[in-house]
């Protein structure tokens, strides 16, 4: 079948963090592919890719899974002759495929233009401070505002009903938007790729890939050994992650309550790994990118900073606010409680479906569908 290629490939990758000037020298020696713990037989990347990109195949790009079966580790760009920095390409082709699948446009417009997303923060935030100021109650005194523990009664000050409906609101929205450019994704990987047909059986034969990959991610663990405390922390910033998201959405009731429980509480206990899991990772990768010591942090797109500090903020609000309310300072929480809304929710808005927190869904679906591709090929071989 013939391939249409596009010009302008270039230029527009070159939007979404690739250096041209760099990738462009790459002379196919074969290295990375070989050099990758990652790569077997029918999944020959990034050199692939990298041709692909030379070749102008747009359609072929975006048809490709194996953009998402790179974990980063940076040995191929260590090993490249050319310095053609090909872990850091398919860094920026994860950018780009997210934009692909994105119905809506927005990441495209977040990830090529830094304007376009501060603006998106901004109005969000503003937003949120709106709805907050209108449908919560600033407390005039501190002693009506403090239960018998000596906690601030949060729920008096914005009661977990009204949050919660908006967090599910935000919760929907959300899922409405990661699911449809799943969607997409399938189409690009599945129904778009006509070189193999895929029988209804086999995306039952490896649905439970999605679940494993998302909760261990496994196939890190094949990089070298340098990169095991990276997959480590990167593991625990997730899981983290999922665990606040989690008892915030489906579990608000007891989560946000009036009552200062011991420190042994599992409500206190939870909250206190996730925070603290979210902390070591956002400070180590903080820290990776300021010294750029490992080969996967030395080239960091705005994006990758912006989520950095609005995670590191949405954190350390959360941390304050927890003080403020087990202490009886209502004024205070009351204030925090607003500028945490006002870092979390535009975090979340923008980074589930739009940019980087969209890579913990698009990985583990794109090595499921490449499963089902590979399941389904080896029946075609044996027919």
């Amino acid at each position: 079948m013939k391939e249409r290629i596009d010009p302008n490939l270039y230029n527009d990758l070159e939007k979404f963090g690739i250096d041209v000037g760099n990738w462009n020298e790459c002379y196919h020696c074969g290295n990375c592919t070989a050099t990758c713990p990652l790569t077997e037989k029918g999944s020959l990347f990034p050199r692939k890719e990298i041709r692909f990109l030379q070749l102008g195949l747009k359609n072929e790009l975006a048809t490709s899974a194996e953009p998402w079966l790179c974990y980063y580790c940076g040995d191929c760009s260590k090993k490249c002759p050319r310095d053609a920095n090909p872990g850091e390409l398919m860094m920026s082709l994860r950018r780009y495929l997210t934009s692909i699948y994105d119905w809506t446009g927005l990441a495209k417009r977040i990830y090529t233009s830094k304007i376009f997303e501060i603006a998106t923060i901004l109005v969000i935030s503003l937003i949120v401070m709106v709805l907050y100021l209108n449908f919560t109650f600033f407390p005039s005194g501190e002693g009506a505002w403090t239960g018998n523990d000596g906690g601030v009664l949060i729920n008096k000050i914005a009661p977990w009903k009204r949050i919660h409906f908006g967090d599910w609101l935000m919760a929907g929205t959300l899922a409405f938007f990661l699911i449809t450019n799943i969607f997409n994704m399938w189409l690009n990987i599945i129904v778009k790729d006509k070189s193999v047909k895929v029988p209804f059986i086999a995306y039952f034969t490896e649905v439970f890939s999605v679940v494993i990959n998302f909760f261990t991610q496994k196939r890190f663990n094949k990089c070298d050994n340098d990169n095991k405390p990276y997959w480590v922390i990167h593991l625990f910033l997730m899981l983290s992650y999922v665990m606040l998201f989690t008892m915030i959405v489906f579990f608000l009731q007891w989560f946000q309550t009036d009552s200062v429980h011991p420190v042994w509480h599992p409500q206190r206990l939870l909250g206190y790994i996730s925070t603290i899991g979210l902390f070591v990772g956002i400070i180590y990768f903080i820290n990776n990118r300021i010294k750029k010591a490992k080969e996967n942090s030395k080239y960091s797109h705005y994006t990758d900073w912006t989520f950095l500090v609005m995670l590191f903020l949405t954190t350390l609000t959360g941390i304050l606010l927890h003080f403020f309310r087990i202490n009886g300072m209502a004024q205070a929480t009351y204030i925090t409680y607003l500028i945490h809304l006002m870092c979390l929710v535009p975090m979340l808005t923008i980074e589930v479906p739009f940019s980087k927190w969209s890579h913990l869904a698009y990985r583990p679906f794109a090595i499921y569908f490449a499963n089902v591709k590979k399941s389904a090929l080896k029946k075609q071989v044996k027919l």
